[in-house]
């Protein structure tokens, strides 16, 4: 598959790229979200703007996906990406792949009507693949997509996280 191959010299390219100077895979990612009616947000990274909001039987204007669809999207997406680059550098021809992530919540942690914790209580992630390789090579790209998944490692680790407060006066 040609795009397989090219993902595969770009991997490459960038892994001995990596390798003679790790610095350059150091970054901080930086998005701007901001409310721009009720609960309506609009975020923006880079020359990326994306809208978010709640529905609106809980007050918000139903005007875009909720914070959880982008969530469970960007962690399925990790995985598709990820997976689709370990199957190109270890040449294992994919013909079709697609991760659906269903996240196990209980809303009433938002709401104060429970002693849930207000995240996810469970996280199972289903992949569908079509390929002509075998069970072993397919495990051995799955495993080390998981192995190497950014989202995965977010959704599996505490990670630190710091408020910092900037308060104007109006």
């Amino acid at each position: 598959m040609k795009e397989q191959k090219e993902i595969k010299t770009k991997f490459l390219r960038t892994q001995k790229a990596l390798r003679l100077k790790p610095t350059l895979g150091l970054g901080i990612g930086i998005s701007k979200t901001r409310i721009i009616s009720g609960l309506s947000c609009e975020s923006r990274e880079g020359e990326y703007v994306f809208h978010t909001d709640m529905p609106s039987q809980v007050g918000g204007n139903g005007t875009g996906p909720t914070p959880g669809v982008l969530g469970r999207a960007a962690l399925g997406s990790c995985l598709a990406m990820g997976y689709m680059m370990w199957a190109s550098r270890l040449d294992v021809i994919i013909d079709s792949l697609e991760v659906q992530v269903e996240a196990h919540y209980d809303d009433g942690a938002l709401f104060e009507t429970s002693d849930s914790d207000p995240g996810y209580s469970e996280i199972q992630y289903i992949v569908k693949i079509k390929s002509p390789a075998s069970k072993k090579d397919i495990d051995h790209v799955l495993n080390e997509g998981d192995k190497h998944s950014p989202y995965l490692d977010v959704f599996s680790r505490a990670q630190k996280c710091v408020r910092k407060v900037e308060l104007e006066e109006s």
